[in-house]
């Protein structure tokens, strides 16, 4: 067991849910309620709850499965803490912050926005996470946390938040783009399960714009180094116990600031040209409104050649005259279409590159 175990499961004095407070004994009742009673987004957060307030020193928590199968691991509720006291700190969230949670608690984002409020004495309100989480909210909420796909969904009511974190996914230039004159402080976090969320951050939508591209700073105690392969490598001692090492290519700017690439395994060798997807995607977000992909297929000539995968049933034309491509290297247009009637995608939504491309090619 760790050293003192309160310090972790303590509920804050100021802590507030859906407007009411709560004593440990009373939370856990409500857990329960959630469980027999709730809604199953509910019932997600009560069995959070229960596991927040046992006496376990850690909490296990299902990864994404975005680039592998998905799996449970071990977080140590300490981690859990210092997450949140470094969020709190990045971001000037203090107690009595008030908070919207429309993330499932089935998986770290959700359930890291429950130990913020827990540890930290946040007022936070549930709301169904659905795609358009703030359809049916009336009021206004300093922090919240979505997915690129809620963000894109909720711009037309985003003035309800002042600060926001967006995480799960890249957000595309076309959406960036949406945001300028929005006075929401919209952050792109960068983070996974094994890092207790983001440790890294930027905001999207400054008040002056800056050229080219923004990087990630990271919170308070964590530096950043990279491999011999050019991978990020983190070291966050108050939420990792050990480095962990990314898949993740990176532009180092300093041991505080990185630019990311895209993830190494989606690198395409074409004709000796390395071509990063995750950044000709961002190219090609302005042109597409239909969900897509880029990525590498066998090819005798060049080894790989770059293809585009469009989610839709018809046909999909890429009429290079219709576009301006002036940004485009040459070997960065795609070669060919494949319009795709379903990609595949975890339980959480997240896209598979590898199994949809697995699929296609196959059938």
């Amino acid at each position: 067991m760790e050293k003192n175990p309160d310090r972790y499961i303590r509920v804050h004095p100021k802590f507030k849910l859906n407007g009411i407070h709560y004593s440990i004994a009373s939370l856990r009742s409500l857990a329960y309620e959630f469980i027999k009673e709730g809604e199953p987004y509910e019932e997600s957060v009560g069995a959070f709850l229960i596991d927040w307030l046992n006496d376990k020193s850690y909490v296990t928590v299902k990864t994404s499965g975005s680039t592998g199968s998905p799996k449970a691991i071990k977080i140590k509720k300490i981690h859990m803490f210092n997450s949140a006291k470094a969020t709190a700190k990045h971001f000037k969230l203090p107690e009595k912050t008030t908070a919207l949670l429309c993330l499932p608690a089935d998986f770290i984002a959700g359930k890291m926005m429950l130990v913020r409020a827990l540890v930290l004495g946040w007022h936070i309100d549930m709301a169904q996470p659905t795609s358009n989480p703030l359809d049916h909210v009336y009021r206004r909420y300093d922090f919240c946390a979505m997915t690129p796909f809620q963000l894109d969904n909720s711009l037309s009511r985003l003035h309800l938040l002042s600060k926001l974190i967006v995480g799960g996914g890249t957000i595309s230039e076309a959406l960036k783009k949406r945001l300028h004159g929005i006075s929401t402080k919209v952050y792109e976090t960068y983070g996974m399960t094994e890092t207790v969320t983001h440790i890294a951050a930027r905001r999207v939508n400054p008040k002056k714009q800056k050229e080219g591209l923004i990087p990630f700073k990271t919170l308070s105690n964590v530096s950043v180094s990279t491999d011999d392969r050019g991978c990020l490598v983190i070291k966050a001692p108050r939420v990792s116990s050990d480095p962990v090492i990314t898949n993740d290519l990176v532009t180092l700017e300093t041991y505080k600031k990185f630019i990311w690439l895209g993830r190494v395994d989606n690198v395409i060798n074409s004709g000796g040209i390395k071509l990063y997807p995750e950044q000709i995607e961002q190219k090609l977000s302005s042109m597409i409104h239909v969900p897509f992909f880029v990525a590498g297929i066998p090819d005798d000539a060049l080894g790989e050649k770059l293809v585009l995968f469009v989610e839709q049933e018809e046909a999909f034309a890429f009429a290079k005259a219709e576009y301006d491509l002036t940004d485009f290297e040459k070997y960065e247009i795609p070669k060919t279409i494949f319009s795709v009637s379903r990609f595949e995608r975890t339980a959480n939504g997240k896209l598979q590159r590898g199994q949809t491309v697995y699929k296609v090619l196959k059938a």
